[in-house]
Formats: C-alpha cells, structure tokens, sequence
C-alpha cells in the first residue's frame, strides 16, 4: 500500500483515527448474538435487492443513478453510475470496430473479464452499504451494526456513524473510494490469473503509452453535441493511482458549473453500453462499414468523420455479451492502517478537464494501429 505521506490527516479526523485505531485491536464478532426479525429480514432483503442488480453492468449502472435521485447526499452513487458507464463502453469496445482487430478473440475474452469482475466485485460490496444507509434514513432509526452481515470493512463500519453524525458528503464519497480501490486491490488486482492474461500482456502496456483509456463524462450544451470532460487514466494497476483518479474524478464530476448538466445527460441517455449514448455522429449500434473490407486510410479528420465514411461500430452491451454467474471472494478484511485517513483530504478543484478533442485523437491513434496490422498480414 502506498500513502501519501506528504499529505498529514487533516486535524477534524482525529477522532475518527482513534476510532478507527481502537476497532484494529478488538475483536468483534460478524453480527451481534442476536438479531431481531425485523432485522434479518431487512438484511435478507437487502442481500436479495442487491443480487437482483448485480447481475450485468446495465442493471448495475441503472441501479446507482437510481440511487443517486433517491438519495443525492451519497455523490458516490452518481459517480459509480458515471465509471460504470464507462466500463460498459469499455466492454463493448472489445467486440466494436477496433480492439478485436488489434487483440485476439482470447485477450478481448480476458479483458472483459477483468471488467465484469470489478464491476460486480464493487457492486456486491457497496451497494449494500447504500441500501443500509436508505433504510436507516427512512426508517429513521441507526442500522450500521447490521454492516458487518455484509462483510463490509471495519474501515466503512467506522466511517457511515461519523458520516451520519456530520452529514459530510464529500467524507463518506471519498471513504468510499479508498475503501472500493482497496477491496478491488485484494480481491482482483492481485488475482493472479488476470495478471497473467491482463496485466502483463503488451497490449495492457501499448494502450496505457498512446493514452488510449479515457474516463468520460458527457454533458448537455445547448446548441452544441455534447461535450465530454474528463480523465485520461494511467498505471490503473497500481493502487495508489487508482484511489488518486478517483479523487479527481469526484472533483471534476461534482464541480458547480457542470455538474447539472452531466445529471441532465444521464438522466435523459439510458446506458445501453453503446458509444453512441454520448456521440451518435461518430458511433453507431449498428456496424456500417463493409465486411471483410481492410481499411487502409483514416476515416477522420479533425475529429470529425469524412464525407461518406461509416461510423464506428459500437454495439449495445446485451447484443455482444452475456451475464456472468460470480461467486463471492474470500472474507478477509484488507484495512491495517489509519494512514488511509490521509486520502480524505478535500481534492483540487478541476474546472478544466475538456476531454473531446483527446478523446478523438484516441479513436485515430486506434484506427492507425488496426490499419497497421492490416498492413503487417500482407506480409
């Protein structure tokens, strides 16, 4: 685990690492000797409404922005919609126009399966914290000694009292981030199968140099297409990047000048994983360009399509993929040390992060390196 060590734990979580220190040193046992049945059966409910959802990034991406409508104090759940979004495009990339061109059929296989596996890794932890949190809200009454029946980490445990006590947005919205990075670390970063066939392959390494992974949050201008800011990402294997980009991504997202507009896009596009949800000029759902055909010249130019080209091809997720079955990983908690605290540190404003143009420089930098190995087969 990486800190940041130049950044000392802001003065108001004093409090909050005693606490914290104090529940690393005692043992709790996973529920209390005793629940009442309303009790159980909130938590049944809970386990059974969350399984209902996590069965395929579509349902899990509706379920947060529906969340969110119900409950805006919990930004995270707005921003979990806008990252699971775009992990669906990313899935629906690996069966589009370029990437199957560039990988073979097993490493676009393997890639998605990485993806699938942290979007319901993720799901499956946090949204039952954010059921628990609604429940408690309506009911009026304090369910979080009910957390550890979900296997939430002592670190959340500790973290949605003080959330409550304060009704500090920005707190539990990054406590959730360093929690969900750090779940995601033990329970997938290090599986060795995905390093393996993700991780260590060179098209893992090929797409962080040409900046080919973008994080995109479209937003509603009028009398213009829609624009998308956003985060060019790098190094998402390493842990401490990952807890950073989503720092500044939640500060970015909830910045007062554009955060309306993004609320207003999502809500009018429903996420059917296709890139043509955001940009119908340059994607479509249906495949346009000839079968068979190798293309050998760009079909853009200044971010635009030329005259008479097809647009890229970007299918909706259920028309490419499947749902996956999952089994839940092994119980082990990953926190150890409050230096965690030091991650909840108010991020910088970003009022920049205009991304489209980036973005299209991506989708050329794609086309050029299908053209090559196109070029590289007649040989």
């Amino acid at each position: 685990m990486i800190f940041l060590h130049t950044k000392k734990i802001p003065k108001k979580y004093k409090k909050l690492q005693k606490d914290l220190k104090e529940r690393l040193h005692t043992t709790i046992p996973p529920l209390p000797l005793s629940l009442s049945a309303k009790e159980e059966k909130l938590v049944e409910d809970i386990q059974a409404e969350t399984k209902r959802h996590n069965r395929n990034n579509i349902s899990r991406t509706t379920a947060y922005l529906d969340y969110y409508r119900r409950n805006p104090e919990i930004h995270w759940s707005l921003l979990a919609h806008m990252v699971s979004r775009n992990t669906g495009w990313n899935m629906t990339d690996l069966r589009g126009s370029f990437l199957p061109r560039i990988m073979s059929s097993q490493e676009c296989d393997d890639f998605y399966a990485l993806l699938e596996r942290g979007n319901w890794i993720i799901f499956e932890d946090a949204y039952p914290q954010l059921l628990l949190y609604e429940k408690g809200k309506q009911h009026r009454k304090n369910y979080y000694h009910l957390l550890p029946a979900f296997h939430v980490s002592v670190f959340m445990q500790v973290l949605w009292p003080f959330f409550l006590d304060g009704n500090d947005s920005e707190l539990i919205t990054l406590a959730l981030v360093v929690n969900e990075q750090n779940h995601l670390e033990q329970t997938v970063m290090k599986n060795g199968s995905f390093k393996k066939t993700v991780f260590d392959k060179i098209e893992f390494m090929l797409q962080d140099l040409l900046s080919m992974n973008q994080i995109i949050f479209p937003l509603v201008i009028e009398g213009e297409r829609i624009k998308l800011r956003g985060k060019t990402i790098h190094q998402f294997e390493e842990l401490h990047q990952r807890i950073q980009i989503g720092r500044d991504l939640y500060a970015l997202l909830f910045h007062e000048k554009t955060l309306n507009r993004t609320i207003h896009w999502a809500c009018q596009t429903p996420h059917t994983g296709s890139r043509m949800d955001f940009w119908s000029h340059l994607f479509n759902l249906v495949n346009e360009e000839v079968p068979g055909r190798k293309r050998m010249h760009s079909r853009f130019k200044n971010g635009s399509l030329k005259e008479g080209e097809a647009r890229i091809y970007s299918p909706i997720w259920q028309n490419v993929w499947k749902d996956t079955p999952h089994s839940s990983p092994a119980q082990r908690d990953w926190f150890q040390d409050t230096d965690v605290l030091s991650y909840l540190e108010k991020p910088k404003i970003n009022v920049e992060g205009d991304i489209g143009k980036e973005y299209c420089r991506t989708l050329e930098k794609l086309e050029y390196a299908v053209m090559a190995k196109s070029v590289s087969t007649l040989f």
